[in-house]
C-alpha cells in the first residue's frame, strides 16, 4: 500500500469539510437536465406523472447540492427555487420570443433552444441568479461557470438583468457582478460590462455600469464603472470605449478612417518584410 504524505494531508483536508465543494461536473450534466426538462420534455412527455417524476428528481439533486454548499435548510430552499420557476419559464419565453422578433437568422423556436449559445446563457443566468438572490454560496457561480465554458459568455449571477433580454452571437461577452440591465437591451459579441478598479476594498460597492431600457450595444463596446448609466434608447456603436454616462437617446460611435485606392495608381512605395 503506498502510504504517501500528499494523500494523508490531502484526505485530511479535503475529506474531512462537511462543506465540501460540489461535484463540478454532477452540476453541469443537472443543468442540461433542467434546460431540457423546461423546453424539450426529453421523453417524459408520455405522461404527467413521468413529467412530475423528473421534476422530483431535479428537486433533490438540488437539495444535494445545496447540502454540500453548506445550506441547512436545503429541502426548504429548493423547494422554493422550483415554486419560482414558473415565473421564471415565462421570462425565459419572453428572452426567447426576444431573438425570434429581432434576429432575422432564427427562423423557429427550436432553433433557437437547439443552436444558440446566448439563449442558453440566459436561462443560465436567470437560474443562477434565482439562487445568488437566495444567499447561496458557490452553487450559481458554478452554474454560470458551465455556460461560460460552454459559450464563452461570461455573466455573474449577482447582475440584474430585466426582460426580454437579446443576446446575438454572444461570443466574448462579459457581464459584471453589480450591473444592472433593464428591459429589451440588445447586447452583440465581445461587449465588456465591467468595472474601472478591482480592488478588493471595492467588493461591496456598485462597481458595473447601469444599461437603461431599450439599448442596444454592438460588438466589442467597452463601458465600464459603476456610475456610468446609458441612458433608455440609445445606441453604442461597435469598439468604444465608454467611462462616463450617457444621456438618453444617444448614438455613441468610434469613427475611423479608412482610405480606399486602386492598386493600379497607387503612386506611394509600400515597405514590407517576411
Amino acid at each position: 500500500m503506498n502510504n504517501s504524505k500528499i494523500s494523508q494531508v490531502l484526505f485530511q483536508k479535503n475529506c474531512t469539510n462537511k462543506s465540501a465543494p460540489v461535484i463540478k461536473k454532477r452540476v453541469e450534466n443537472w443543468m442540461e437536465d433542467l434546460f431540457s426538462w423546461l423546453f424539450y420534455g426529453y421523453g417524459h412527455c408520455e405522461s404527467l406523472e413521468k413529467f412530475q417524476q423528473k421534476e422530483g428528481e431535479l428537486n433533490l439533486e438540488l437539495q444535494f447540492f445545496l447540502s454540500q454548499v453548506g445550506v441547512n435548510n436545503e429541502v426548504d430552499l429548493s423547494n422554493s427555487f422550483f415554486d419560482d420557476l414558473l415565473a421564471i419559464y415565462d421570462d425565459l419565453l419572453a428572452d426567447l420570443n426576444a431573438i425570434l422578433e429581432f434576429d432575422p437568422a432564427a427562423k423557429s423556436k427550436e432553433e433557437v433552444l437547439l443552436a444558440y449559445p446566448g439563449f442558453f446563457t440566459i436561462t443560465t443566468y436567470r437560474i443562477a441568479n434565482n439562487l445568488w438572490n437566495k444567499k447561496v454560496a458557490v452553487l450559481p457561480r458554478v452554474i454560470s461557470e458551465y455556460a461560460h465554458e460552454k459559450t464563452g459568455i461570461d455573466i455573474h449571477p449577482g447582475a440584474s438583468i430585466g426582460k426580454r433580454f437579446f443576446i446575438d452571437h454572444g461570443t466574448g461577452i462579459v457581464i459584471g457582478e453589480t450591473a444592472i440591465i433593464g428591459n429589451d437591451v440588445k447586447i452583440y459579441q465581445g461587449v465588456t460590462l465591467g468595472a474601472l478598479s478591482v480592488s478588493k476594498d471595492k467588493a461591496q460597492e456598485k462597481r458595473h455600469p447601469t444599461i437603461e431600457d431599450n439599448v442596444i450595444i454592438y460588438a466589442n463596446a467597452t463601458i465600464l464603472g459603476g456610475n456610468t448609466v446609458i441612458g433608455r434608447d440609445s445606441i453604442i456603436g461597435g469598439n468604444v470605449w465608454i467611462t462616463d454616462s450617457i444621456p438618453s437617446q444617444t448614438l455613441v460611435y468610434h469613427k475611423s478612417e479608412i482610405s480606399v485606392r486602386s492598386k493600379n495608381n497607387f503612386p506611394e512605395p509600400i515597405n514590407f518584410s517576411i
